[in-house]
């Protein structure tokens, strides 16, 4: 295991305050009693029952810290103390006074054992740091199991149990990424109570299982993603974009030497379908679509934030090949992040940027914005995507493409005048032609009679555009969209053969 070498190198380096953040805390013990070799004296404390070796300074973290201060110097010695983080863990940002004791005396240790061969590790399930350790703790995160440690924990628990085809059995491996140890042993042993043996519906109780985890990050989301770039009226340039980049995500593509995928921003005005494209593009690609929560990164406690940025960004990368949606992302990182949170926000910016630019995970991000142009420079430079599309309102073409799109969906028997409602549509955006149908639908119900052609253009013509109320704003974006050298979602000109046939595809 990666963690366990580089655990060793931290050890070897004399670092004597460890951060260590792991979701799985057996796991962690482990690794640590692996990492010392035998080599080290190992002790554990935690606030229940005190050191485990004696029993001693339960719930009594200062004098469980004076057995540290009191330990040889010349020991190699590894003290790794349970709970402590929540301990010291600030509140309202600040740490109270009955914690500033304890806080005073690692500190103080910290800066004592750095010199000799004694190391304190805090283990905890997430990063609560006061600020006054975060220049003397080192901030350790355990990897979340890979691939291949997958298979070797399935193949220790169920052995010859495993009642799979080699498919299914790499399916059931890569299902249980994102996981952590203790929930792949506990579901695989469910599956054999149920089943007695593991078969093919391992894989569904798995894919439940990380929904649920997912869901209680409640920064991920994991998204269902059923519907294909046919149910996107127009931007026929990025649909041809994605499906010429389908196998982008197979070995064949990095034998060609084709570097992985990175990402696309989609920019426009609002209700041009930017989240619509973003979850066609992992239907497109038959990849797991997960939705990060920007908003929720942000905690309330000091170290919180950056915590929980690592951790989305672990749990998209066990689960790749994946597509991560951002939605709005303008909202949370408008010029870098402002200075009114001590720099939180620049710290998380930073840390996302940095992941963009060197992950070699297979995530390919899709990130969506509206005011675009609040975005920093750093977000919008090749190496960090490949590609900024520009969404605008749709042609006329390109209305008429959504008004069937809407109405065959729901009316798929019936005929419409769709040059006339693209006609009386115009500068309309998606979301607004949809609310229209919906608003002649009202109409055709409120009299109990089907819904006619009347209807929805009396709809259109009631409707307000974005385009009469936001004109100035909407008119600064297509500035910024001809400056930056944004691609067009759309086509502008009758160029649509010349790159069908470049692509060798074909438009819907």
């Amino acid at each position: 295991m990666e963690i366990i070498a580089e655990l060793k190198t931290i050890l070897q380096a004399r670092y004597s305050l460890v951060y260590a953040v792991t979701k799985d805390e057996e796991m962690g013990e482990e690794v640590l009693i692996e990492a010392t070799e035998k080599k080290r004296q190992i002790y554990f404390w935690d606030f229940s029952r005190g050191w485990l070796d004696s029993g001693k300074d339960k719930g009594n973290p200062m004098q469980a810290l004076n057995r540290i201060a009191s330990a040889p110097p010349e020991q190699a010695t590894l003290f790794v103390m349970k709970d402590l983080a929540n301990v010291i863990a600030p509140i309202n940002g600040r740490i109270t006074p009955p914690q500033i004791s304890i806080v005073r005396e690692i500190k103080n240790l910290a800066r004592e054992m750095s010199r000799d061969r004694r190391c304190l590790i805090l283990l905890s399930h997430d990063v609560v740091l006061p600020k006054e350790l975060e220049e003397e703790a080192l901030i350790l995160d355990f990897s979340l199991p890979s691939l291949s440690e997958i298979h070797q924990i399935i193949d220790t628990l169920v052995g010859k149990k495993i009642k799979l085809s080699p498919d299914d059995r790499e399916r059931l491996g890569k299902a249980c990424q994102g996981l952590t140890r203790i929930r792949i042993q506990r579901i695989l042993a469910k599956s054999l109570v149920k089943h007695h043996s593991i078969t093919s519906s391992a894989i569904d109780e798995v894919i439940d299982e990380k929904r649920s985890t997912i869901r209680k990050t409640e920064i991920l989301e994991f998204i269902s993603s059923d519907k294909g770039l046919e149910s996107v009226g127009g931007l026929d340039n990025l649909k041809l974009w994605v499906r010429s980049r389908s196998g982008s995500f197979s070995e064949k593509a990095r034998d060609y030497g084709l570097p992985m995928p990175k990402g696309v921003l989609l920019a426009g005005i609002q209700g041009t379908g930017k989240s619509l494209s973003a979850k066609t593009i992992a239907h497109e690609w038959k990849l797991p679509l997960l939705r990060l929560d920007v908003g929720r990164l942000f905690g309330g406690i000091v170290g919180e934030s950056e915590s929980r940025t690592r951790q989305a960004i672990q749990i998209a990368e066990a689960i790749s090949p994946c597509v991560l949606w951002i939605d709005e992302i303008d909202k949370a990182f408008s010029n870098g992040g402002g200075d009114g949170d001590s720099g939180t926000s620049k710290r998380v910016f930073g840390t996302f940027l940095t992941w963009m630019q060197e992950k070699t995970a297979l995530v390919f991000i899709v990130l969506t914005a509206n005011q675009v142009e609040l975005l920093p420079a750093e977000f919008l430079r090749k190496g960090r995507l490949n590609e900024i599309f520009w969404v605008d309102l749709p042609s006329h073409d390109e209305r008429k493409s959504i008004f069937n799109v809407h109405l065959s969906r729901l009316r798929s028997e019936r005929q419409f005048d769709l040059d006339l409602l693209a006609s009386r549509s115009k500068d309309f955006s998606g979301a607004e032609i949809e609310q229209a149908i919906y608003d002649g639908m009202q109409l055709g119900f409120s009299r109990n009679e089907e819904f006619t052609e009347t209807d929805l253009l009396n709809a259109i013509a009631t409707t307000v555009p974005l385009s009469q109320i936001a004109a100035n704003q909407i008119n600064h974006l297509r500035d910024w969209a001809s400056r930056s050298g944004a691609r067009p979602a759309s086509f502008l000109d009758n160029s649509v053969q010349t790159l069908t046939e470049q692509y060798g595809l074909e438009v819907d």
